[in-house]
């Protein structure tokens, strides 16, 4: 994209995309990969007194796994109709503790849209099984459910790595589009189930 604008630096502990009044620049559209379950994501955050609001009605992600502290940081810097798609190891989707009260208040707040199961291997870097979190803020309050997923079978072996194929792509693509629900592949998944 030639319009473009990137900024090199600690989104967390020291955001780059700011407007005139110093808080967060709110967007339409937010996609994402960042580190998995990064480290050191707190050095200079100060989650409790967070000046920009991102931990707020949320809970505070554990001091040595940073997974759910971005995902936090892409909530907030979405208006209130942006949506998002970032993604995350398949963890997040059930690890405890810290992390459950998180993705609970999330799941709560109606912004998870839908959740994408990845195959494992497909990255550079990790051989973990990954997901993408699809994030919708429009009328997240009136969200029943969560359209889910499992593409964690739809690969091709390439050399050492996994690869989704094109028509791994277009079927993702067209089921969550039209929500098609596919035994063992696909279905709305209500809240109270969840």
């Amino acid at each position: 994209n030639p319009t473009a604008e990137i900024k090199q630096g600690n989104t967390l502990s020291t955001p780059l995309f700011l407007d005139a009044n110093n808080r967060l620049k709110m967007f339409d559209f937010v996609v994402a990969n960042f580190p998995f379950s990064f480290k050191s994501w707190s050095n200079g955050v100060d989650p409790v007194n967070d000046p920009y609001q991102r931990f707020a009605g949320y809970g505070i992600p554990p001091s040595k796994n940073g997974d759910y502290a971005f995902l936090l940081h892409i909530i907030r810097s979405l208006k209130s109709k942006g949506k998002g798609a970032v993604i995350l190891p398949h963890g997040v989707l059930f690890r405890g503790n810290a992390e459950a009260e998180i993705r609970t208040n999330i799941i709560r707040k109606g912004y998870m849209k839908g959740i994408i199961g990845l195959p494992a291997n497909l990255f550079y870097g990790t051989g973990i099984p990954a997901c993408i979190i699809v994030l919708d803020k429009e009328n997240a309050e009136n969200r029943k459910g969560i359209f889910m997923i499992d593409a964690s079978k739809g690969f091709a072996k390439d050399g050492n790595k996994n690869r989704l194929r094109e028509q791994d792509i277009h079927k993702i693509v067209d089921v969550f589009n039209k929500q098609i629900e596919i035994s063992k592949y696909s279905r709305m998944v209500s809240v109270t189930e969840i």
